[in-house]
């Protein structure tokens, strides 16, 4: 049984103009909300004790702190358990039994904050960031984005250096994506960096975090030593995890399943998943390679070849050849080189179906 859960809170008080996450501002649905939340937690969850406890959103810290800790309540958790809360620098709350923090920074330029439509400025999130680490939080992390309107990779870098002389003991980096049903799918943003500039903000954050105790342990992850996510790194290792609330994915049994995004269908059917799909032997080998060729240490291939019963150099000996720049051996399998990183879409794919 999962040993993981995810629980999704779909509120928001504003709306940013690159979000197509679900997310909600009418805060009148909460209440009901979090009826429904309780009620699929209680029917689903077995009680086995959990390694991670993950709460994602919209901002869930849009909660009150005592709604948030009547949720972790529900679950069996111990002084092992990383129970992570997602905040906006903002609404800041200290939260009993949550261990880590994770910021939503984006940017410390206050001006592309105010593009972006966030609600937060720079000194914002150095007061929560200080708030935080006054209430005992030494595991914090901070979520940038680059690629962004008018910024440019020497913006990006002096926005690592102010995030590394905070303290934080984690970093994650996304470069922007204009999904539909956001505002900029609908409203261009002018002044985007090119995807040669952003290929460089990327470079240029492996160069000043790597340089300054941070391990880059995930495409999109860097931390200091053992404050690596434990909920990401078993979603990374095809692990079993639980998801509740409007829009959560879940995954046990060799079944990915997922809720309606509707949030007010949800609030009537919390217990009523409305997709699942039983992943065939190909579909799970297929998942756990690029899945797990997303972190740096990459691939295990005994572990690989005594799961799914194959030999992965003469399966996959073709794509191996051809990409020999890009996918280099390790000790134990193959990983992507740097470069690799920065065409993994292209190389992953031709992992589907051989």
């Amino acid at each position: 049984m999962p040993e993981n859960a995810y629980i999704h809170i779909p509120f928001c008080r504003s709306k940013c103009r690159y979000c197509s996450f679900v997310s909600s501002v009418d805060l009148s649905l909460k209440k009901d909300y979090l009826k429904a939340l309780k009620k699929e937690i209680k029917f689903y969850y077995k009680g086995e004790p959990l390694q991670t406890l993950y709460f994602g959103g919209g901002t869930p810290s849009v909660s009150d702190a005592g709604e948030i800790e009547e949720l972790i309540s529900l679950f069996n958790i111990n002084s092992g358990t990383e129970i992570t809360v997602e905040m906006n620098p903002e609404s800041f709350k200290n939260i009993r039994g949550a261990n880590r923090i994770s910021f939503g920074c984006q940017t410390f330029d206050d001006n592309i904050l105010q593009i972006l439509g966030r609600r937060h400025s720079a000194n914002d999130v150095k007061n929560s960031v200080k708030a935080a680490q006054d209430c005992g939080f030494d595991n914090i992390s901070l979520d940038f984005i680059y690629g962004l309107p008018s910024q440019t990779v020497q913006g990006f870098e002096k926005d690592l250096e102010k995030a590394v002389s905070l303290g934080v003991r984690h970093i994650s980096l996304y470069g922007l994506k204009i999904e539909q049903n956001c505002y900029f799918h609908l409203h261009p943003p002018k002044n985007l960096p090119d995807e040669d500039i952003q290929a460089d903000m990327y470079l240029k954050a492996i160069e000043v975090l790597t340089s300054d105790r941070f391990k880059q342990y995930e495409i999109s992850n860097f931390a200091h030593s053992g404050f690596e996510s434990a909920h990401n790194l078993n979603c990374w290792n095809n692990g079993k995890y639980y998801g509740f609330g409007a829009a959560a994915h879940g995954y046990k049994d060799n079944i990915r399943y997922s809720n309606t995004s509707d949030i007010n269908e949800y609030i009537k059917e919390p217990v009523k998943h409305s997709g699942e799909t039983v992943l065939t032997a190909q579909e799970q080998l297929e998942e756990e390679i690029f899945l797990g060729l997303r972190k740096t240490d990459g691939i295990n291939i005994q572990s690989i070849n005594k799961k799914f019963g194959i030999n992965f150099e003469r399966k996959y000996s073709g794509i191996l050849s051809k990409y020999s720049e890009y996918i280099v051996p390790t000790a134990h399998g193959y990983r992507l080189t740097i470069n690799g990183v920065l065409v993994s879409s292209a190389i992953l794919s031709e992992f589907i179906s051989v």
